[in-house]
């Protein structure tokens, strides 16, 4: 499933080839207040958090561009002018830059503002990722869109929004992203129960429950934070009540559609990473960091020094040997 995107030597993906696409428009949530990463985000968004050297957001808007997108609206709340300012222009820094001759870090500040028309509103209260979705009607219209989830970073070697596309271009209606979890962590995400539609990768939806219990789950295919959705999921929202914790749920929007059997699911097993996790972070930006020609090799040569040292340490009493070893590239 995965194209290979060729890097700009600032890590940003060549967008010159990206495929004309009958939707066009792009959803982010970016309201949520990031507390699992305090103290980190008491003054910086969480979508902010920098992976390797671009902000978490950043993939997922260059994702949305790769797939075609070229009109990006992001949903954000209060303490979040960080969003907005790092896809804006910077001209004193871009000034700067150019007068040092400096075309690599220039290109680097450049990226973000160019990858799409970047438009922001603001959920004014956290009523759910419903209505995170429901905020952007105005802008959105009566045309088919994306959204996209800022805590899941798909790998930019992967082409699953595309595919996503590709799939509502042929079957209408709207299509989520599914992903086959282990049964201890289906009640961490809204499940699907599935019928096969013929093709390997894509389903049929016929229901959805929010982070059920392992008995009341219809299947382990859940919900991960890729959506393509038809118009009509607005007024759906717009009578859906409160639920699972007091918040508009998307996933009982997406449940009604699927009673009307216009939901499908493209079941994704590439490579993804939950950046709203610590523990999932940290491997993230391990795993990109590795996987970069400009930074991987010395990267993989000092990871592979420490992990030894600390597995030398572990066979020495209080692990001394791991502890006196410093952490230097």
């Amino acid at each position: 499933m995965g194209r290979m995107i060729a890097p700009h030597a600032s890590g940003a993906p060549d967008h010159t080839d990206r495929p004309a696409r009958t939707v066009r428009k792009a959803v982010v949530p970016a309201a949520g207040l990031g507390t699992r990463f305090l103290p980190a985000t008491k003054a910086t968004p969480k979508e902010m958090l920098p992976v390797v050297d671009k902000p978490a957001i950043q993939y997922v808007v260059e994702e949305a561009a790769a797939a075609g997108l070229d009109d990006v609206l992001m949903v954000t709340g209060r303490h979040k002018r960080a969003i907005e300012d790092h896809f804006d222009n910077a001209f004193e820094l871009e000034q700067a830059l150019t007068a040092k001759g400096d075309s690599v870090r220039l290109d680097a500040v450049r990226d973000p503002a160019r990858l799409a028309g970047i438009h922001h509103i603001r959920q004014g209260e956290p009523l759910g990722l419903g209505h995170a979705v429901l905020c952007a009607r105005r802008h959105v219209g009566d045309q088919p869109f994306a959204v996209l989830l800022g805590d899941d970073l798909i790998d930019p070697r992967e082409t699953l929004l595309s595919r996503m596309l590709d799939v509502r271009d042929r079957h209408a209606g709207s299509v989520v992203a599914l992903m086959e979890v282990p049964p201890g962590q289906v009640h961490l995400y809204g499940c699907a129960a599935v019928e096969p539609t013929g093709e390997k990768d894509v389903v049929r939806v016929t229901g959805l429950v929010e982070k059920p219990s392992l008995q009341d789950a219809p299947s382990r295919y859940t919900v991960i934070g890729r959506y393509v959705l038809e118009p009509a999921v607005f007024d759906t929202l717009e009578r859906t009540r409160p639920g699972r914790g007091g918040e508009i749920q998307l996933t009982d929007a997406l449940q009604e559609l699927a009673a009307g059997g216009t939901v499908h699911g493209v079941v994704f097993d590439g490579l993804r990473y939950d950046t709203g996790d610590k523990a999932d972070y940290l491997r993230t930006v391990v795993r990109l960091a590795c996987d970069r020609d400009d930074l991987g090799p010395e990267f993989v040569a000092w990871l592979r020094e420490f992990v030894a040292g600390l597995e030398g340490g572990m066979a020495t009493k209080g692990g001394t040997a791991a502890k006196g070893r410093r952490l230097t590239a």
